[in-house]
């Protein structure tokens, strides 16, 4: 990279302070990375950005995703003051002072870490948000369904943020050492792969990446202006061994193919292997033990329930005492799914429910099926004719549950292996009552 040019000014002390992440944030949507499926050309929060028809709305993503960012370019593009806040660090006092004082202009009040606000405490954006006093836009990590109470929600838009791919980081990556004023002023060489490497480390957090970026080149910086940064710097600067794997990451998925599929091959010698080239490679154990969670309900399901049940706790205990005990966890799991008896159903079950959901209409609730907590309710049906299966012997009675149209349809057909032999005689059991006709009465309870 070429340093500056003659008499070209250098960045302020107070610049070069600032974090490179920070440094680097977007001045335009177009220089905006990831979040195409929003922000692409026709998709709706561009659409309503160009129409200036911005409302309250939630940013709910990953670390590092560009929440702020985001909120900070709507509020340029719009020319509305931004006034960004962290309910970590203010009070519904402070944020309604705020309020008050804005009202000469309309505002748009980001609050990061928004569900840390309890619910009494959201009650009070209620009217200025209902009243278009303020563009509220919050930004969380957490489900808003569970985080955010209901008459907030309905008043603002929920945009649900994607984790960054290893593409678009290296772009940022590559974008930080062409541009930045503290990088740019010094001749920087990168090794084949470093850059890939960083984003891989980076699981979609871009401030992650530049915060790696920027410890690497603290490391490598010499008095000559020349930086020369390896792989033997980013495992200094990420104190950790690199997974080795080509720019796109083949190798990094490769292993854990292997693994998984080692697994459903009932090997528990090949898996170990597999195991150990991960973990000592640098993969981040606890991506092996979530998919080891997901394969104990894709591959072995209701055959060993006892799978999954192990699997989460692999997780739990690696979590808890971490490297290098934690290993040993990991791979008692890896040997017991690898001989457990296999089975798919709940995944193919697991499918082709979600065809029927996806492809068919939305069916109505039966109305037997609905809850009546209220008089009106129950008048208009709700709850009626429901049978409570405790009141009639095996807990077991002829009704239906789907709706009428899905009426007999099945997904879920267990094997003849494991513990979903006794899950298959079990459903024959039910079949065989609800095939006799008449004989239930209403057994109330609903």
């Amino acid at each position: 990279m070429e340093g500056l040019k003659l008499f070209e000014v250098g960045p302020s002390k107070r610049e070069e302070r600032r974090p490179l992440a920070d440094r680097m944030r977007p001045e335009s949507l177009e220089e905006f990375e990831g979040q195409e499926h929003l922000l692409g050309k026709g998709k709706v929060l561009r659409t309503l950005i160009e129409g200036r028809e911005v409302p309250s709305m939630v940013l709910w993503g990953p670390p590092g995703v560009g929440k702020t960012t985001l909120a900070y370019l709507i509020g340029k593009e719009l020319g509305l003051t931004f006034v960004p806040l962290s309910a970590v660090s203010i009070g519904v006092k402070e944020v309604k002072e705020i309020i008050r004082r804005s009202k000469r202009e309309k505002i748009i009040l980001f609050l990061d870490e928004f569900h840390r606000f309890n619910k009494l405490q959201q009650d009070t954006f209620l009217p200025y948000v209902e009243k278009g006093d303020i563009i509220l836009i919050g930004a969380t990590t957490e489900n808003p369904s569970f985080e955010v109470i209901g008459p907030l929600l309905s008043r603002m838009k929920v945009f649900t943020l994607k984790e960054l791919t290893e593409e678009q980081i290296q772009r940022i990556l590559r974008r930080a050492i062409e541009r930045d004023s503290v990088l740019r002023r010094y001749s920087i060489d990168i090794e084949d792969g470093v850059i890939s490497q960083m984003a891989f480390l980076a699981d979609g957090d871009a401030r992650k990446a530049l915060n790696l970026l920027e410890v690497c080149f603290k490391l490598a910086k010499t008095a000559q202006k020349k930086v020369s940064i390896t792989e033997e710097v980013l495992r200094e600067a990420s104190h950790r061994r690199i997974l080795l794997h080509d720019k796109k990451g083949d190798r990094h998925y490769d292993l854990i193919s292997a693994f998984h599929k080692s697994l459903r091959g009932s090997d528990p010698d090949a898996a170990l292997y597999w195991l150990v080239r991960m973990i000592e490679a640098g993969e981040d154990p606890l991506y092996i033990a979530r998919r080891m969670i997901r394969f104990a309900s894709e591959d072995v399901g209701n055959a060993d329930p006892q799978a999954l049940t192990l699997a989460v706790s692999a997780f739990q205990a690696f979590d808890f005492i971490g490297a290098p005990e934690g290993y040993l966890c990991l791979a008692q799991v890896a040997v017991y799914l690898a001989l457990c008896e296999k089975s798919n159903t709940i995944y193919k079950a697991y499918e082709a429910a979600r065809r029927d959901v996806r492809d068919g209409p939305a069916y109505p609730v039966p109305l037997h099926l609905r809850n009546a907590p209220t008089e009106l309710m129950e008048s208009l049906g709700y709850g009626r004719g429901y049978l409570y299966p405790h009141n009639f012997e095996g807990a077991i009675v002829p009704q239906e549950y789907l709706p009428e149209a899905l009426s007999g349809r099945r997904y879920y057909f267990p094997t003849g292996r494991g513990y979903e032999r006794r899950l298959a005689e079990f459903i024959e059991k039910v079949r065989r009552i609800k095939e006799k006709k008449g004989g239930a009465t209403d057994g109330g309870h609903g």
